[in-house]
């Protein structure tokens, strides 16, 4: 029987030689950048050094782990290897990509990078997670994606879970274990066949065989397909520490060892250590650190601890990276046209999938406009100054229900997030098809909310009997519910959890609501509010509501109050009297569809902003 991992030729793809030179990295608050730019602070005074003078390498074909204690800086080297902290004003010294300094976003594409926590939409079953992947990443359509997932299950182990959910996150569903899900999360970064992979805490969380069987597949997987592999573990067992072909360990930011197991233990006999049976070498140099630092500052005279032990037996190796050609940065797999087409069907299945979202969001829809038909029943056909009022409360509330409604969709939003920055720091696809995507998804959603909630609740209560009139509510409802929806997808990009983003959304709503013109009129407001007026995206639905009711041929006609059996008041006096003319019918609309367009763009470029910062 051979191994379940098919090699991989070289010739196809060059091998990475990943490699730090005095390595230095501060952290520093926006405050002292601040006092440092403007005042001239002493740099040296300013932030706190996570890593100093760090010199270490991983090498392709080997599995290289990166030790420690908490706090010793093993997730800050990780992400400067993989790019997600490039070189900047707060990192000294160099990454270099055999033997070249690190062209990040060509890396990023190149190479896969794991977080500790696991970026999964949990209504995908596990199939549909990489095939999504793969289809995002992979050129070649949907039969090479196909191909590349069956294939990946297999060598993952996940071949016997492929139809079932990820579960764990807003369904009570918990889905596949800890185990499985961390090779999923493995899985999503390897369908894309990178060179380089890069895993924070891949055992964390997991029991002991679990955390074993992954560091199994990744030896595995860095032998026999010539990849370069590194990973952060905190403090593993005897059988997973044997798998490392390479140790980096840590203390508070220095390189205190960087080379084969054995040489620790050398290292730490040489010290005059005697390591007991039932310790193994790690747990044992992590408690005797203090000798590592006192023998190897006797060796050398500066920061560096330790070198590399294969850089001083291995010169050949070192001297044929070379030779390696610039490559080419990589371009997006697919056209904007097919990212948008799998980007909204995987959008829409989380929509459907996600219940509390979907199943409630219908009945709720269908029951509210049941309610509140029965609470204003054939209030529209009253003729009295009561009923005219009653109708305009029955808009008002009809527009906070609508808009306060859609902040469901915040959790969704939120999550998604989460996942959209990952891949789009590794080149999966452009900003501008998720966030088109995103918008076309919910436009037959949003209609189908709001025409289970217009159909009963505009015939139960009587208003304007025809067609034409049926029409133009439902269409003001769709916008309104596309108005919120935008401002909710916007806020999201913004706010960090849902318990902050719901209270910010929630806290304009009422804003809008407040400024409206249906408490306060537009003459009685003071001027320096007056821009909340216009800004409300409660005015302009509210009004067009209004004409539609009273405007028109119709309204001419129509008797809305009667005196002494006169009729004292018709619709179009009574838009009149309110300041309202006909042609705003259709201005409002397109103000409304202003408002729609404008919150997604805004969505879009806090969205790039992001990513560019990410990226810079």
């Amino acid at each position: 029987m051979g191994s379940p991992f098919k090699p991989i030729s070289c010739t196809r793809k060059t091998p990475y030689r990943l490699e730090t030179k005095n390595l230095s990295y501060q952290l520093c608050s926006q405050l002292d950048e601040y006092r440092t730019l403007c005042f001239g602070a002493n740099p040296r005074r300013v932030g706190k050094f996570i890593l100093k003078d760090v010199n270490c390498e991983a090498r392709p074909g080997e599995l290289t782990a990166i030790a420690g204690p908490s706090g010793a800086g093993k997730t800050t080297l990780l992400e400067i290897l993989a790019g997600r902290i490039p070189p900047s004003s707060k990192v000294s010294g160099q990454v270099l990509v055999n033997h070249r300094l690190m062209d990040v976003n060509r890396f990023r594409r190149a190479s896969g990078y794991v977080t500790q926590e696991d970026a999964l939409f949990p209504s995908l079953t596990v199939r549909e997670t990489l095939m999504y992947s793969a289809l995002l990443r992979l050129p070649g359509g949907r039969k090479v994606a196909v191909t590349r997932v069956t294939e990946l299950m297999k060598e993952l182990g996940l071949d016997h879970i492929a139809d079932s959910r990820i579960g764990g996150g807003l369904e009570s569903d918990h889905g596949i274990s800890g185990g499985e899900r961390r090779r999923v999360s493995i899985g999503v970064d390897l369908v894309h066949d990178p060179v380089v992979i890069l895993i924070d805490e891949p055992t964390s969380g997991l029991d002991s065989a679990s955390a074993l069987n992954v560091v199994s597949l990744l030896r595995l997987m860095a032998f026999n397909q010539g990849k370069t592999i590194v990973l952060t573990i905190h403090q593993p067992g005897f059988r997973i520490l044997e798998l490392f072909d390479g140790l980096i360990l840590l203390s508070d930011g220095f390189v205190m060892h960087n080379g084969s197991l054995n040489l620790l233990e050398a290292r730490l006999k040489l010290a005059g250590h005697h390591i007991p049976n039932h310790v193994n070498v790690l747990e044992f140099a992590l408690d005797v650190m203090e000798s590592l630092v006192i023998h190897a500052t006797s060796e050398s005279g500066n920061n560096q601890f330790l070198l590399s032990d294969r850089e001083r037996i291995d010169r050949k190796m070192r001297m044929q990276y070379a030779k390696i050609v610039k490559e080419k940065a990589l371009l997006y797999s697919n056209s904007p046209m097919e990212e948008i087409l799998i980007l909204g069907q995987r959008f829409c299945r989380n929509i459907v999938r996600t219940k509390q979202l979907f199943i409630t969001r219908v009945i709720q829809a269908l029951v509210a406009g049941f309610v509140m038909g029965t609470i204003f029943l054939n209030v529209g056909s009253k003729q009295s100054q009561l009923a005219l009022q009653t109708r305009s409360g029955f808009f008002a509330f009809s527009l906070t229900f609508l808009l306060s409604s859609t902040t469901e969709g915040l959790p969704i939003f939120l999550e998604e997030r989460r996942t959209f920055m990952r891949e789009t720091s590794g080149g999966a696809y452009r900003v501008s098809s998720y966030v088109l995507a995103n918008t076309l998804v919910f436009l037959p959603f949003l209609l189908m909310v709001g025409l289970l909630y217009t159909t009963p609740v505009y015939w139960l209560v009587g208003l304007r009997k025809d067609m034409d009139g049926f029409l133009y509510f439902s269409l003001v409802v769709w916008l309104v519910l596309l108005m919120s929806n935008s401002l909710v997808a916007c806020f999201s990009t913004l706010v960090p959890n849902f318990i902050l983003g719901s209270s910010v959304i929630s806290g304009l709503m009422g804003s809008f609501f407040l400024f409206s013109g249906y408490f306060i009129s537009e003459e009685k407001m003071p001027r320096y509010w007056i821009f909340m007026h216009y800004l409300s995206m409660f005015k302009y639905p509210f009004e067009c509501l209004m004409i539609n009711e009273y405007g028109g041929e119709q309204g001419k006609m129509r008797c809305i109050e009667i005196s002494n059996g006169e009729c004292i008041l018709h619709g179009v006096e009574f838009l009149r009297q309110q300041d309202l003319k006909e042609t705003q019918k259709w201005t409002n609309l397109a103000v409304m569809g202003g408002f729609i367009i404008g919150y997604r763009v805004l969505n879009f470029f806090i969205l790039w902003f992001r990513c560019y910062r990410t990226r810079k």
